[in-house]
Order: C-alpha cells, then structure tokens, then sequence
C-alpha cells in the first residue's frame, strides 16, 4: 500500500434538519442514517465506513445540536461534543434554501474550539437556483475561516465525489482502520430499531417526534425467515393511540413500511411483530433513558 493512503474520521454537523443524515446516506450509496422531515430524528452515532483505493473515510453520526428542553436533549449535546472532539474532519451543513442564522453562528463559534479541520458543506442546493446559490456561498464564507466551502445535493448526488475528495485530502496518513467489507459498526438491533422509528415518524403530528424510542426485544433466524419482536415505546396513552390508529391502521402501515426496510438491509425475508407500550416521561427519567439505550 502507498504511503500516501489516508484514513480517519468524518462527521457532518449543522442545526436539526440540515440535510446531514441524507448526505451520509448519499455518500455510502447506502441507507445507514435514517432520514425524516421532522427535526431531531438522529439520536445514535452511527459510524458509516466509505472505501476507496487511497483512503477510508469513517463517517460520524451525530444528532443536530439545539437547545436542550430534557435531559434527553442534554445527553444528546453531550453527545455531539464529544463526538466532536475525536474526529480529524468536520463538515457544517447549512442549507442552501434557508438564510444563515442564530443556530448556525453558534455551531460554528462552537467549533472554533476544536482542532479537527472545518469546511462548510451547502447542503439541498437542487432547491435554489444558481443565483441564490452564489449568494449562499458568500454568506456563508463570511461566517467563518473555512478549509473550504463545497455546495452539494444529496438528492440529486451532484457534488458528492468532490466533498468527499476535499474531506479525504484533510484525513491523515494512515493504514486501513476498518476491513474492506465492513460499511458501519452499528449492531443491526439498533439500525432496525431505527427504521422502525422511522417509520414510525412518517406523517405523525408534531408533538410525537421525541416521544418515540424502539426497542428490539428479540431477533432470531427461523428457516429462511428472520424474526424480529420489537416494541415502540411513547410517554402517554394519547400518543399510543395516534401510533397504533384507527383498527390498528396506522400500526399495520408502520409495519409493512419498515419490515420493506429491514429486509433490504438483512437481504432476507421477515417477520416483524411490533407493540406498543407507554413509559410515562421517558425522556426526563435516567433509569428509563438508560433502558431505552441512552
């Protein structure tokens, strides 16, 4: 191997909803983050391993960092700060269809701490058209000393390859750091509990969002059908109601959305078998957030 081969770590920051879960998806060519319309969806770091002939790049999930209402929302900064710290290469993701404002100011005050080397990532730019886009660019160089500035569209993957170019040539030289086959060190309990909840997510009402965790109970092979008992857990018997739906519509719909999911990641058939239980305040309870993996 050449002594010019690179490795290390990556992650992309940004307030909630900046695109930065899409783009590691878009990055990997692989669903490893999961993805929702409604802010404050990551909540696990989950490491995406890209291989090229030259480099590895390991890409770092972190949930976005906002004002803590909870102690959910406290161990969530924690989180993210300490995430921060070990990486070599930080991308801030502002969107391109969205002024520069409070929260990414202070994210990147934030990061003006740390030793890891930053660029701006302008994320969702099939949203605007060329002009708003320069605009953005300026603003955003403005904010900060940034190693670059790179304009991306997870949707569409223009700019893809030439982010990760510029964020592999800040990596340092290294060996290999994970072996060629492996894409993300997530156990697969926690990545099928993630796209149960995000299922869970699609079209409910905004007060739900936070209140929903997924445990996988249990997982076994039967045959050539995987087994999967897991249950969705939320803070109040109303919510129970609006997760399960009408004659368990909503439920049933989860269901058949995230079973789709999970088969493409095992590659194998399933059976998912999915219940619901309330566990009042979760958010602001230590023994339960611990139960519930955080």
């Amino acid at each position: 191997m050449s002594t010019a081969y690179r490795a290390g770590f990556g992650c992309f920051v940004g307030r909630p909803n900046a695109g930065k879960s899409t783009l590691t998806n878009a990055i990997v060519g692989q669903k490893i983050a999961i993805t929702s319309s409604k802010p404050q969806t990551t909540r696990h770091v989950i490491r995406a391993v890209l291989h090229r002939p030259d480099s590895q790049l390991v890409l770092v999930d972190t949930p976005g960092l906002h004002r803590p209402r909870t102690l959910l929302g406290e161990r969530l900064n924690d989180l993210v700060r300490s995430t921060w710290s070990e990486v070599d290469v930080i991308g801030l993701c502002i969107p391109a269809n969205e002024e520069v404002g409070r929260g990414d100011r202070f994210i990147t005050g934030e990061l003006a701490e740390l030793k890891a080397t930053v660029l701006a990532v302008v994320t969702k730019t099939d949203l605007v058209d060329k002009a708003t886009l320069a605009k953005q660019l300026v603003a955003v160089g403005e904010l900060a000393d940034f190693a670059a500035v790179v304009p991306v569209s997870a949707t569409t993957g223009d700019q893809i390859d030439t982010l990760v170019d510029v964020m592999t040539g800040f990596l340092p030289k290294s060996p290999q750091l994970y072996p060629d086959d492996m894409i993300t060190d997530e156990p697969e309990a926690i990545l099928i509990a993630e796209l149960v909840r995000e299922a869970a997510l699609e079209g409910v009402r905004d007060e739900l969002p936070h209140s929903i965790a997924v445990v996988v109970e249990e997982m076994f092979d039967e045959g050539s059908v995987t087994k999967i008992y897991a249950d969705v857990y939320v803070e109040r018997q109303s919510q129970k109601a609006i997760v399960i739906g009408a004659q368990a519509s909503r439920l049933k719909e989860i269901g058949t959305r995230s079973r789709l999911e999970i088969e493409a990641l095992l590659g194998r058939r399933v059976y998912l078998d999915l219940h619901v239980r309330v566990a009042k305040e979760w958010q602001r309870d230590p023994k339960q957030l611990r139960k519930l993996g955080f």
